[in-house]
C-alpha cells in the first residue's frame, strides 16, 4: 500500500523546468554545434536575399535613380550624393529585415512544428539559455549580411572616413539585435503564422519606407517626423547615417544608441517571459 503511495505521488509530480543553473556563456557553448549545422545547412538559400538582391537595390535606387536628383548636402543630411544618403539607411533596414524574417517563422517552428524548443528544454538548458542562442545566432546572420555589405559598397565611394563603416556595422548590428529580440518575443506569443502577414505589412513595410532610409524625414511634415523619430528604426539609421558620412553629432549618437541598448534589454526579458509562457505543460 505504502508503495502504490509512493508511486502515485511520485508519476503526478512533473519534472522541475532548469531556472538557469548555466552561466549565459555556457549555455550558448551547449548548443553551438546545433546553430552551426542548421547555418551551413541553411546559408545557401539566404545568399540572393541577404546579399544580391541589396546590392541591385542600392545600385537601382542609389546609382541609376540617384543620377537624377541633384545632390544638396544641406537636404540631404550633409551626404554629397543621393547614393552616399541611401546607402547607410539601406544597409539599417536590410539588418531590420533579416532580423524580423530570422524570428517569425523559425520560432513559431521551433514551437508549433517540429518542436525544437521542447526537445531542447528536456535537457540542463533553460528557456533562457534557448533565447540566447537563437538571438546570438540571427546576431550573427545580420553581422555577416551587413558586413559583406558594407564591404561591396566601399570601392562606391560613399564613406567619408575610414572607422565610420565600422561604427556603422556596430550601429546596424544593434538595431538588428534590438528587432530580432522585439520579434521573438512576439512570435513567441503569436498562435497562428497569419500574424506573420499583419506585422510585415503594418510594421516592417512603413518603417523601411518611412524612417528615414529612402528620403530625409523632415520631408514628412512636423507630425510625422516627430513619429518617426519615435521608430527604432530611425534611431539605427541615424547612427549608420553619421558614422558613414562622418557628420557624427555625439549627443544624438548617444541618445540614438542608447535608445537601442534600452530596448534589446526590454524586449529580451519580453521574449524570455513570452517563451516560458508558451512552453508550460
Amino acid at each position: 500500500m505504502a508503495a502504490d503511495t509512493t508511486t502515485t505521488s511520485s508519476t503526478a509530480r512533473p519534472a522541475a523546468r532548469p531556472t538557469g543553473a548555466l552561466s549565459v556563456w555556457e549555455g550558448l557553448a551547449r548548443q553551438y554545434d546545433y546553430w552551426l549545422t542548421v547555418y551551413k545547412r541553411t546559408w545557401r538559400g539566404g545568399v540572393i536575399s541577404s546579399f544580391a538582391a541589396p546590392l541591385f537595390y542600392v545600385v537601382a535606387m542609389g546609382v541609376l535613380l540617384g543620377g537624377f536628383i541633384d545632390a544638396d548636402p544641406d537636404t540631404l543630411e550633409g551626404a554629397t550624393s543621393y547614393l552616399a544618403f541611401i546607402v547607410p539607411g539601406l544597409v539599417a533596414a536590410h539588418a531590420m529585415q533579416i532580423a524580423v524574417s530570422e524570428s517569425t517563422y523559425p520560432v513559431m517552428g521551433a514551437i508549433k512544428w517540429h518542436k525544437t524548443f521542447f526537445a531542447q528544454l528536456a535537457t540542463p538548458l533553460a528557456v533562457r539559455d534557448l533565447v540566447n542562442a537563437f538571438i546570438a545566432f540571427v546576431v550573427v546572420r545580420v553581422a555577416t549580411a551587413c558586413g559583406v555589405f558594407m564591404l561591396v559598397l566601399a570601392p562606391f565611394g560613399v564613406f567619408e572616413s575610414w572607422w565610420g563603416p565600422l561604427l556603422a556595422w556596430l550601429s546596424q548590428v544593434l538595431v538588428g539585435t534590438a528587432f530580432a529580440v522585439l520579434t521573438f518575443g512576439y512570435s513567441a506569443r503569436l498562435r497562428s503564422e497569419e500574424g506573420f502577414g499583419v506585422l510585415f505589412r503594418l510594421g516592417v513595410m512603413p518603417l523601411t519606407l518611412f524612417s528615414g532610409a529612402f528620403f530625409p524625414i523632415a520631408n514628412l511634415g512636423p507630425v510625422l517626423e516627430w513619429a518617426a523619430r519615435l521608430t527604432p528604426l530611425w534611431h539605427g539609421v541615424s547612427l549608420s547615417r553619421m558614422f558613414c558620412l562622418d557628420t557624427v553629432d555625439w549627443s544624438l549618437a548617444t541618445v540614438n544608441a542608447g535608445v537601442l541598448v534600452v530596448l534589446c534589454l526590454l524586449d529580451w526579458r519580453w521574449a524570455v517571459t513570452g517563451l516560458d509562457k508558451r512552453l508550460e505543460v
